[in-house]
């Protein structure tokens, strides 16, 4: 059975550029199709299809690492992507 997986950000004035940036290179395994969609000012939502539950909970390590990315940024930034 397919699987979708729907997250949502709501990015820092000023940083919209580099969080889309930071995720033209996100490669995580299995998905079939992710898409970014800006819902709003400063929001955005990523949705992935997926081909069944189990692959999602497998590249969770990897989506991880995405969003630890984001904090490595913090840390040598000023301001804040997310």
């Amino acid at each position: 059975m397919t699987a979708f997986c729907a997250v949502r950000f709501r990015v820092k004035s000023g940083r919209e550029q580099g969080f889309i940036d930071a995720h033209k290179d996100v490669s995580w395994p299995g998905p079939k199709h992710s898409h970014m969609i800006k819902t709003g000012e400063r929001t955005y939502c990523v949705i992935a299809e997926w081909p069944d539950m189990e692959t999602p909970t497998n590249a969770r390590p990897n989506m991880i690492e995405t969003l630890n990315s984001f904090r490595a940024r913090l840390k040598t930034s000023a301001t804040a992507l997310v």
